[in-house]
């Protein structure tokens, strides 16, 4: 029989030779799935990084893809840190859109940094709102915030839904359920071909850096995540805390709403969010909840993303086998986390008959 033990002081050598040996039986184990389909890895691979990275436009749509992520990643980050399992960014990115939608469709005659500020509050607001829901729930009753979250992403896209084929469905738009698209002030501008949630990505990073390190509330949120009796006895409000870092995951989940509807989109709709809400939980678990670690974990996932969909068209690759290709690299890298936390070994009390 085998058995678990939780490792208290792994070196970095060994953790790096982990995480290196996984990576290469992901490689592995793609090759022969690759070589099953009839390609060629090596040149699957190399295509793959190709179509992340080749070239100044691929590149920029890889930077693009990774915005989301960084901001997302950020969010949820907050909220992990306490052991609150916000599975809800998809939800907090779609009422943060809506929010931002909001204003962008009824002050659009403001001049354009007034209308982008008030947008980029909105959207926060939208996304701390929505993730108050689950906050209070969890403080005063008790609830599961994992359950609560999860359902709260689909409350949310049932009301976008509704919203692009009811109220405020576009009159102008052929008949096709659609919402307006922005004027052109409701836009974020571009720095390098790239809209400027970057920048804001970069600021953001830095000061939810800021806050976790250097400040009393920081410190209160690990403590709460280390133990919530620890902090209960050093005095600290522990239901204002949460409360308060929970608004602050779901708002910064929002502005991610706020800049994909205004950056990529150019208007609201269900598919805003686009999954990032779901795929940021892996890059915040891969960046070890570190938020400088974020940034790197987030440009590679998204080139894993663009370069699978380049070599679905390169080599005519379903997209289910592309998803397998993705999940296969994936299931081995966060594997690895596991042997980094724990070790097996071998049971041998015997237990008497």
């Amino acid at each position: 029989m085998m058995r678990m033990i939780q490792r208290t002081n792994i070196s970095k050598k060994k953790v790096i030779m982990i995480r290196v040996v996984s990576i290469l039986l992901s490689l592995l184990t793609a090759s022969l799935f690759l070589q099953f389909m009839g390609h060629n890895p090596i040149e699957v691979f190399v295509s793959l990084a190709i179509g992340a990275y080749g070239s100044a436009y691929r590149l920029r749509e890889t930077l693009t893809t990774a915005i989301p992520l960084v901001v997302t990643s950020i969010g949820i980050m907050i909220a992990f840190k306490m052991k609150f399992w916000n599975i809800g960014g998809e939800g907090q990115i779609l009422m943060g859109a809506f929010a931002a939608s909001y204003i962008a469709l009824n002050f659009s005659t403001l001049p354009k940094p007034i209308l982008l500020m008030l947008m980029f509050m909105a959207g926060f607001i939208g996304g701390g709102l929505w993730a108050l829901i689950p906050a209070l729930l969890k403080v005063h009753l008790g609830t599961n915030e994992t359950i609560i979250t999860l359902m709260l992403n689909y409350v949310a896209i049932k009301w976008i839904t509704y919203l692009q084929y009811g109220p405020w469905k576009d009159p102008n738009g052929m008949g096709f359920p659609q919402i307006a698209t922005f004027d052109q002030n409701a836009l974020l501008p571009k720095v390098f071909g790239i809209h400027i949630g970057w920048i804001i990505a970069i600021i953001i990073v830095v000061i939810v850096s800021f806050i976790l390190a250097k400040t009393k509330k920081g410190f209160e949120i690990s403590v709460i995540g280390e133990s919530i009796d620890t902090a209960r006895y050093a005095g600290m409000n522990v239901k204002h805390v949460i409360v308060l870092a929970i608004i602050l995951s779901g708002g910064i989940c929002g502005i991610v709403g706020m800049m994909e509807a205004s950056g990529v989109n150019r208007t609201l709709s269900s598919n805003v969010s686009a999954g990032y809400g779901f795929t940021a939980i892996i890059t915040t678990w891969l960046s070890g909840l570190k938020a400088s670690i974020i940034i790197p974990v987030s440009i590679l996932f998204a080139g894993l993303i663009k370069g699978g969909s380049f070599i679905q068209t390169a080599y005519g690759i379903p997209q289910s086998a592309s998803d397998v290709l993705q999940a296969l690299i994936l299931f081995f890298i966060i594997g690895s986390e596991f042997f980094v936390q724990y070790r097996l070994v071998r049971n041998t009390v015997k237990e008497a008959l």
